[in-house]
């Protein structure tokens, strides 16, 4: 008997050996720094190495995770993520999203984009809102041609994830196309102080040098997933009513005062054609849920820095950010894998 609750042990053993999660290797990057547009880049991806362990993305008011640093990449080939932050924001702000694909067998990269990032606040770059979608493309053009992981990826099988403005990103890479008068008439009917106020500082509010016709879209990327997106009502909806790219539309029901879902993932939802789009509304969910966690008294710390900035660690009530990050995730790892 006590060898047979040992075979059935080792079974067990070996089985929760198999499905366990890969260690997550990460790397930054500074790309095209010859450029007139150098860009940082974070990846993770499946690692060999498991130690030593290093916690990333982490301050005294957000959560990181555990990474091995420039960990030696599995063999194998494994999907792509790229990702895109919100205004303003940066990489760390879907770390925890970025480090849960890793382990589960996906080369996850997200860019800071010039001008619209925490890190870099300038007028001229902001205002080059085409350089966004671009800028994922470039982190495809470097991953696939010249970085060590190449080897490694399934460059057949790449999804786009973006937050907020890079949620309407991430629409563009997949081939929406803004439209500045649709957005004009857009804010002349019903102003938002969040959406149409940015339109200068964006550079949406005239032609801009430099500024492309046409699609952006880059055809490597095979499905699109937006996370509360804002700018919705700026893309063409016969451009929209055109897509055919698998398109996961998450939004957040709780209203934070100036970015209604409705008239954003709302609205992609309603001109994207049905059989190519799917629209989730986590009715406890703030804007900001889409972030990483916060930590206790993170609230109060940032309203004593930053007055007004404490929402960003503020969801509803009837579920923790940390539980919505698990119906989230499997919304998305499902979205992904097709199931």
């Amino acid at each position: 008997m006590r060898r047979f609750v040992c075979l059935i042990l080792s079974v067990v053993a070996c089985w929760v050996s198999n499905v366990s999660a890969y260690s997550v290797g990460f790397d930054q990057v500074q790309l095209f720094s010859d450029s007139d547009r150098p860009l940082k880049a974070s990846v993770w991806y499946p690692s060999q190495t498991h130690f030593p362990l290093e916690r990333v993305a982490e301050n005294a008011a957000f959560l990181g995770t555990d990474v091995v640093r420039v960990g030696t990449p599995m063999v194998g080939k494994f999907p792509v993520v790229v990702m895109s932050h919100g205004y303003r924001g940066n990489w760390r702000n879907q770390n925890w999203l970025a480090t849960r694909l890793a382990q589960d067998g996906f080369i996850v990269m997200a860019v800071d984009h010039p001008g619209t990032t925490s890190f870099d606040h300038s007028a001229q770059a902001a205002a080059q809102w085409w350089q966004r979608p671009k800028d994922l493309s470039r982190l495809l053009d470097w991953l696939f041609n010249e970085s060590y992981l190449r080897q490694a990826t399934n460059a057949e099988d790449v999804t786009a994830i973006g937050h907020s403005l890079g949620g309407w990103t991430v629409m563009l890479l997949a081939g929406a196309e803004f439209d500045r008068e649709q957005l004009a008439r857009e804010c002349s009917l019903k102003s938002n102080p969040r959406v149409c106020g940015l339109m200068v500082e964006l550079g949406l509010d005239h032609k801009q040098v430099g500024e492309p016709t046409g699609t952006l879209a880059d055809e490597r990327v095979k499905r699109v997933i937006s996370l509360d997106l804002g700018l919705a009502r700026s893309l063409s909806r016969q451009s929209l009513q055109t897509l055919t790219r698998p398109t996961l539309i998450l939004a957040a029901g709780v209203d934070i005062g100036d970015l209604p879902q409705s008239e954003e993932s709302g609205f992609l939802a309603q001109y994207l054609p049905k059989n190519h789009n799917e629209y989730l509304v986590y009715p406890d969910a703030a804007h900001f849920s889409f972030m990483q966690l916060c930590k206790e008294g993170a609230v109060e710390m940032i309203e004593e820095e930053a007055p007004g900035d404490g929402i960003v660690c503020l969801d509803g009530n009837a579920r923790t950010r940390n539980e919505l990050h698990q119906f989230m995730y499997q919304d998305i790892l499902r979205f992904i894998r097709g199931n």
